[in-house]
């Protein structure tokens, strides 16, 4: 008899062999995880959970045939039949079948924990996320410091609504991926407290030197990288003897930080002392280089990483990775022909920004 797959599987269930049911993202975490590498616990909400949302309320028949309705071409097309989506997609009620399932799953971190009330980020992990030969990176929302049952099935259902936000529409309709057969599932995992954050890719992103490894950091949560508000300090550390090669500290002016006492995410400014003084420490790079090199060695590939230095935890513990996937632009260039040295790829920039996706909600 066929067994339809669970609402919820956990990190250590999650991995390659399951990526349709738990997206990109929930895929990579379950890999790291079961290699042993530093991962926040969690666990993921399945695509079964999406579709079954889907069909539960009747709205597939609705909302697929207007999404192909939308025309770039024609002004206003998107954001109209985008809005008009979202608002289909907000007003249905979740299962109680899917609530129940996510509350218990909540509960269950809550008591391996022992944090009353753990703050978790809520994160979606689309089916069409993090692949080889494509980054939709950032696509979909994001939620830092959510707390509570309610609030994590509620953000949940927000996850799934940003499917169909303008923003992923519009990159589905240009990279050709069709609307209905896309999948997300929704990744709730324990918030870490960053003192610091950034990304690391195993290679030099300016020229594709796999003998390096290239890391950004700054004060607070990654999201000052991405959204630009802040210059991260730079590092490049030899992948071999781990030595660090380079390091560039910037004046970094701003930074997101918890509010505990408000349970959300703030941006704020960096005090005096620490504006010109080094994010990371040596020693928090250096393991977390020897980190990057593990998780290239376990996909095989250069890998692009998101990661975070957990002030609540002694060092090295405090080192956790939040996410990683395979390089893209220059795993794609490697059968072309070599450009210049001294010629930059169009979107180093992007490669890094790209991965932190969008901003913290309030």
């Amino acid at each position: 008899m066929f067994r339809k797959p669970p609402y919820i599987l956990w990190f250590e269930e999650s991995g390659r062999k399951n990526f349709e049911l738990v997206g990109g993202k929930a895929a990579s975490l379950g890999e790291m995880t079961q290699a042993g590498i530093r991962v926040p616990p969690g666990f993921t909400v399945t695509t079964r959970a999406f579709t079954d949302f889907l069909d539960a309320s009747g709205i597939r028949k609705t909302i697929f045939p207007m999404l192909e309705k939308i025309d770039l071409k024609t002004p206003g097309s998107l954001s109209s039949i985008s809005k008009d989506v979202l608002e289909i997609v907000w007003a249905q009620e979740i299962p109680d079948k899917i609530v129940e399932a996510i509350v218990a799953a909540y509960r269950k971190l809550v008591e391996m924990t022992g944090v009353k009330d753990l703050p978790v980020a809520v994160r979606s992990s689309a089916t069409a996320e993090d692949l080889p030969d494509a980054s939709f990176a950032g696509q979909q929302d994001t939620y830092l410091w959510i707390t509570g049952e309610e609030s994590v099935v509620q953000h949940t259902k927000n996850c799934w609504a940003s499917l169909f936000c303008d923003r992923a529409v519009a990159y589905r309709l240009k990279h050709g991926f069709s609307h209905d057969r896309e999948k997300i599932a929704v990744v709730v995992q324990k918030m870490v407290h960053a003192k610091c954050a950034g990304v690391m890719f195993t290679l030099n992103p300016i020229n594709g030197d796999r003998s390096k490894i290239a890391i950004n950091a700054s004060w607070g949560l990654g999201e000052s990288v991405v959204s630009g508000t802040v210059t991260p300090d730079e590092f490049l550390i030899d992948k071999v003897a781990f030595d660090i090669l380079k390091r560039t500290i910037s004046t970094k002016e701003t930074e997101y930080r918890v509010n505990t006492a408000a349970n959300r995410v703030d941006e704020g400014p960096v005090p005096d002392d620490r504006k010109n003084a080094p994010s990371i420490t040596d020693d928090e790079l250096l393991e977390l280089s020897r980190i990057g090199k593990r998780i290239e060695k376990y996909y095989g590939t250069p890998s692009d990483i998101e990661w975070a230095v957990d002030a609540d935890l002694p060092y090295p513990d405090s080192v956790v990775v939040l996410q990683a996937r395979p390089e893209t632009y220059w795993s794609q260039k490697k059968n072309q022909p070599e450009k210049k040295k001294t010629e930059k790829p169009a979107d180093a920039v992007s490669m890094i920004a790209g991965m932190w996706g969008a901003p913290p909600k309030s």
